[in-house]
């Protein structure tokens, strides 16, 4: 009996130490967070290489430029870029833009098969452009892995990052951006390009339901040196 009660009070202790350690969603995205507010601002070179079923675009060298609070551009060596409009989304610091206070957090715990924390953020206001955004966070080195985010006018968008030397300041190697074509805008100038030169109404539908990808490996980031704001202009 006293055997028995033993192994009770020690399971009990392990389960009640198990549970302290066990990080709520709100800590969770505050350690994400804070690694993120670390970056002030950033200058990054990579290449981008765009996979949309209407586009013909080569791999292009890109620069890429941040800076607080929600400032980015993308600077095409051709001249021409062919992000959507929520590309802005690759800026994480955008989720937390308007603080903890902004949104609601449904904790859905871990992903199966990769243990990765999934966390919904549901804005308080109304009016936001983003309708919901879904986290999926490696809790040990507290990294965005991937992402979904819902808006009202430009679509659902979804992002990968993969981490490397840089991951102490939650900036990606790698982004993979994935957009639903039908919620694309060509650039002003831009027009459909098929190997047959039509717009046959087979091709549109084919567009209308596809997915586009943008890839940005980056090479290298400058990081808190300074960015004029006529970069952004």
């Amino acid at each position: 009996m006293k055997r028995y009660r033993y192994m009770l009070l020690s399971l009990t202790m392990l389960l009640a130490c198990f549970s302290a350690k066990a990080q709520t969603a709100e800590e969770v995205l505050q350690k994400v967070r804070a690694k993120l507010e670390k970056v002030n601002d950033y200058e990054a070179k990579g290449k981008m290489k765009t996979n949309v079923v209407f586009i013909k675009a080569p791999v292009a060298s890109v620069k890429i430029y941040f800076k607080k609070p929600n400032k980015l551009r993308i600077h095409n060596e051709s001249g021409i870029s062919f992000i959507p409009k929520g590309s802005m989304n690759i800026n994480l610091n955008n989720i937390f833009l308007n603080g903890p206070s902004s949104y609601d957090v449904i904790d859905l715990g871990k992903e199966s098969g990769t243990n990765l924390r999934v966390i919904k953020l549901l804005p308080k206001d109304e009016n936001a452009d983003v309708v919901l955004s879904t986290l999926y966070i490696d809790e040990t080195n507290s990294l965005i892995k991937k992402s979904k985010t819902t808006t009202k006018d430009n679509g659902t968008y979804e992002l990968e990052m993969t981490y490397g030397k840089y991951a102490e300041y939650g900036l990606a190697d790698k982004v993979i951006f994935s957009f639903n074509t039908k919620d694309y805008k060509l650039p002003k100038g831009v027009t459909f390009d098929y190997d047959d030169g039509t717009t046959k109404k087979d091709d549109k539908n084919k567009v209308k339901n596809s997915k586009g990808k943008v890839e940005i490996t980056y090479s290298s980031y400058i990081i808190n040196k300074g960015v004029p704001d006529s970069v952004f202009q």
